[in-house]
């Protein structure tokens, strides 16, 4: 499979004998429906009613395609797959909004409540699984292909090797599809398509939506703050390094991980990090406000950085900050 657009964690290859796989899933018809007809999306949540286990069917950069329910066995669209969590309901809503294949957060819930085998207490902010979907694609009904070597008896979905038969054809199918429709932004122009034609399949991850972009920071800072370590979920935020208005991307070590007092000061540049990863808090913040004694005590500390070295912040993108924002 190759993708368009470059993103976070760069290419890699499958090194299990170079297999690549693609997954499809059963997948929810109002979902589907209320997608297709929204227009251009960078990114969807495709949900599970319950959290469940880690969902490994394929890795981040493969296919996950929509096979929609009996009667319509039919393969109808697909995204490539980013990151897999687990998200109360609400912070689900919060992240993806629309994204999420419903009008409200209350239409979301009755879905997703028709699914689950337990009637959620009254206001129950219940947790559901959450796969994160680059470059969504829905087909026209005319271009939605026949779903090979199926069984009525699979209740999720199964994976496909894209390197061999059945799997190889359904993969040239779905770029054939792709090829034929032509895809426009909300302002009607054309945009470029989901999948390339031409190759061997390749493994590379798209630039992350915003949503995305949230989550998987929170995920990889463990969902704690990387200078305080409060874990009220809630009051926490996906910090740019670099903003996204000037150049910098959604990519996970543009990011980190803050509590929404210090996300201001960082954007404002009262407050930075160094390349050492070292916290500086800016005087100005006390000659300007006559305060802030609780964060210039913060000045010198180390923050906690994500475990994964391809995650932790770029020291480029913080070098920026401190030259370009820091107030000093």
């Amino acid at each position: 499979m190759v993708l368009l657009r470059e993103g976070v964690l760069g290419a890699s290859r499958n090194r299990n004998n170079g297999h690549m796989k693609a997954f499809v899933a059963v997948t929810d018809r109002e979902w589907f429906e209320y997608l297709s007809h929204t227009g251009t999306l960078d990114e969807v949540n495709f949900w599970q009613p319950s959290p469940g286990s880690t969902f490994q069917a394929v890795r981040p950069g493969e296919a996950l395609l929509f096979k929609l329910h009996s009667p319509d066995n039919f393969i109808a669209g697909g995204g490539v797959f980013s990151h897999w969590t687990r998200l109360r309901a609400s912070l689900a809503w919060d992240a993806f909004g629309i994204k999420n294949g419903a009008e409200s957060l209350p239409e979301m819930r009755a879905r997703i409540e028709r699914y689950r085998r337990t009637k959620p207490a009254l206001h129950e902010d219940y947790e559901i699984g959450c796969i994160l979907l680059q470059q969504p694609f829905f087909l026209p009904r005319d271009h939605w292909l026949p779903v090979p070597d199926w069984h009525a008896n699979i209740v999720r979905g199964k994976a496909y090797d894209l390197t061999i038969e059945p799997g190889r054809t359904l993969w040239q199918d779905i770029q054939d599809r792709l090829q034929a429709v032509t895809f426009t932004d909300e302002t009607g122009g054309e945009i470029p398509q989901p999948v390339s034609r031409y190759g061997e399949p390749v493994v590379v991850l798209p630039r992350l939506g915003q949503g995305s972009f949230k989550i998987m920071v929170a995920d990889a800072y463990s969902r704690r703050c990387a200078v305080t370590g409060e874990r009220a979920f809630p009051v926490l935020q996906a910090a740019h390094i670099r903003p996204y208005a000037e150049g910098g991307d959604h990519r996970v070590d543009n990011g980190l991980l803050l509590r929404s007092d210090l996300h201001i000061l960082f954007d404002r540049g009262y407050m930075t990090v160094t390349p050492e990863y070292r916290v500086e808090v800016s005087r100005r913040l006390k000659k300007d406000f006559d305060n802030g004694e609780e964060y210039l005590a913060r000045h010198g500390q180390r923050i906690v950085v994500p475990s994964s070295p391809a995650w932790r912040p770029s020291r480029d993108f913080l070098a920026w900050h401190n030259e370009r924002r820091f107030v000093g």
